[in-house]
């Protein structure tokens, strides 16, 4: 049995421990806001808070987050950076498929809870592991930067 908080409640999971977090989030949770897309971390999409760091949970083992705390998407609205940054998404039309945001979302979120006041070459770096199909990046870092002077 393995013990985990996520999104602040505590969850017992009887699964092997190499099962990979997202398959945890996603399947055992049904917490699907997580996404999967390469499932060799290059990628970002399934990018989560473990212990207020962003961390990709395809290649997270189960084991490796036995006793943390793990935040999905679905609380990113829970404290004052996600939900700036939720709504300077929306001010600034950010999505466009949308499929990679909720990752998107969770860099830019850890990225504003250790540097506050990022300046582009900052937010480049920090966002650098999230890849957009659809070029959005430009919109991003506008949204970012909205986010932390809100």
């Amino acid at each position: 049995m393995i013990t985990l908080t996520v999104n602040g409640v505590d969850r017992q999971l009887d699964l092997p421990g190499d099962t990979p977090l997202l398959w945890v989030l996603r399947d055992a949770l049904g917490l699907t806001g997580t996404k999967f897309a390469c499932g060799v971390s290059v990628c970002g999409a399934c990018t989560v808070h473990i212990d207020g760091l962003a961390a990709r949970a395809c290649v997270t083992p189960l084991s490796e987050v036995a006793g943390k705390t793990v935040v999905t998407i679905e609380a990113l609205h829970e404290d004052e950076i996600g939900r700036k940054l939720q709504q300077s998404w929306l001010d600034g039309n950010v999505p466009q498929c949308g499929y990679c945001q909720p990752g998107q979302l969770m860099s830019a979120s850890a990225l504003l809870r250790q540097n506050p006041n990022p300046s582009d070459a900052d937010i480049d770096k920090a966002m650098s592991g999230n890849l957009c199909r659809c070029g959005t990046y430009t919109r991003i870092r506008t949204a970012i930067k909205q986010a932390a002077k809100s």
